[in-house]
């Protein structure tokens, strides 16, 4: 009896056919912020689980919560000697605007010189998929697979993951594992791989602002009714310092002083200021005073200013005096900052400065605080050492300025930390018109991913 294929000629044979998916699960427009497209969200989960379904998981089923639903997916028969391993990524994306810089329609998929354009192709739908079809190559050629593999693919990362804790504290033994991946981050370069050793929390907000019951005549009451716009942009501008530092009083509080072993993790990665400046078409960069500019991207807490909205937004003149005005911000936040006491700052820092005849409402939208994976975490190691081999160099350790919100959540409530196995790059323009995602990097995924649960299942055996 001739043997059939081993999993990297079957990868290489399904790639065509693999492309054709990521086309056509890139083609729904699930913006999970959106309330509109909540039905799509809903069709990019019955997406995920038919995927699932047909590369040989069992058990699979989408699991609702009070916003938008998680996918689960489960192969079981390793045996009790071989671990647990519990991959993590998510099938909700960005909002697109604005829609006129995008070069191709961003839910129409296109593919030119050897990248795939799409909202959502980096992060994490492309992403997201390559431990899909790394578990399919290994069931569809070995018959099983070297590990216990769960899925939890969720549909709210891009607005906090909000409904998550409730669902992972609900379904604890479903979820309990002895590892977890995630599948959406990503590595230093093309050629060269990293593993994150931590990641900034975040904390959104929403600040309104309100003055007359409605627009007025910017001749008849211009100079008598205090302009909302005219009182947000003062509130903004009372946060950040001319030193780059955040004025909010108390925002630095828990904030601790770099390390000299952070600083020089730091210091380690090559980076290029300059070329950094040129890659995102700026004249000067500008930030906190005292800090490189990998460390205010990386490891200190931020405030900014994400969108503001009042008045008139059309062509042409409308002499008002507007309404109302709003503002959105998120910050980044470091270790021993805690989300609810930085809005607390926030919120007190703006309602002592309202001027009279205007009324103000602070609202938080999302949080999660910041993470950090033990450095000689077992995952860790593993990657390492199979990153090492697909690259053939070794990854840096590297600290990401993102935030992914459940992990503190699967530490908290599984006690099990994360490790992050991604292959977005950074240039690939993630919340951003014309995003895309390397189809190189798509077929590499797919490959370290089988060498990852091989890996994980021979370290188990060894130890």
């Amino acid at each position: 009896m001739m043997a059939g294929p081993d999993w990297h000629t079957y990868l290489k044979e399904h790639q065509p056919r693999f492309l054709d998916e990521l086309l056509d699960f890139l083609r729904i427009p699930s913006i999970s912020a959106l309330p509109e497209h909540a039905s799509d969200v809903g069709r990019a989960a019955e997406w995920v689980a038919r995927r699932l379904d047909s590369a040989g998981l069992e058990a699979v089923q989408i699991l609702p919560t009070h916003r938008h639903p998680v996918v689960y997916g489960e192969w079981l028969h390793a045996g009790k000697d071989r671990p647990t391993v519990l991959i993590y990524g998510h099938f909700d994306t960005q909002p697109v605007d604005p829609l006129d810089l995008w070069q191709s329609p961003p839910f129409e998929p296109e593919v030119r010189e050897d990248r795939v354009y799409a909202r959502g192709a980096s992060d994490d739908k492309g992403n997201m998929l390559v431990p899909v079809l790394a578990a399919e190559a290994l069931l569809k050629t070995a018959g099983s697979l070297p590990v216990n593999l769960k899925f939890f693919l969720e549909g709210e990362e891009e607005i906090g993951s909000q409904s998550m804790r409730a669902l992972v504290q609900q379904h604890r033994e479903l979820f309990a594992c002895d590892l977890i991946f995630s599948a959406d981050g990503g590595q230093w370069a093309a050629d060269q791989p990293s593993l994150s050793v931590a990641r900034r929390g975040i904390l959104a907000l929403q600040i309104d602002l309100r003055g007359p019951d409605s627009d007025l005549h910017s001749g008849v009451f211009g100079g008598a009714v205090h302009n909302p716009i005219h009182a947000l942009v003062q509130l903004l501008a009372t946060m950040r310092a001319a030193d780059g530092r955040i004025a909010v009083p108390g925002f630095y509080d828990h904030v601790a002083p770099l390390t000299d072993e952070i600083r020089a993790r730091l210091s380690a990665l090559p980076y290029d200021e300059e070329a950094y400046r040129a890659s995102v078409g700026v004249s000067a960069l500008q930030g906190e005073a005292g800090y490189t500019a990998l460390e205010r991207s990386k490891v200190r807490p931020t405030l900014e200013i994400n969108g503001i909205a009042g008045g008139f937004q059309g062509s042409g003149v409308k002499a008002i005096v507007p309404s109302s005005a709003q503002a959105k911000i998120t910050c980044r936040l470091v270790p021993d900052q805690k989300p609810d006491e930085v809005f607390r700052l926030i919120a007190e820092h703006v309602a002592a400065r309202v001027p009279p005849g205007v009324e103000i409402e602070t609202t938080p939208l999302a949080s999660s605080p910041a993470y950090l994976t033990p450095i000689d975490h077992p995952g860790h190691l593993v990657a390492e050492a199979v990153l090492t081999r697909v690259y053939g160099r070794k990854p840096y350790l590297n600290y990401v300025g993102g935030t992914i919100p459940v992990l503190p959540i699967f530490h908290e409530c599984l006690g099990v930390h994360t490790v992050d196995f991604s292959f977005g790059l950074p240039d690939e323009r993630l919340h951003a018109p014309n995003e895309f995602f390397r189809l190189s990097s798509f077929s590499r995924g797919q490959e370290a991913y089988c060498r990852l649960f091989e890996g994980l299942a021979k370290e188990q055996t060894d130890s």
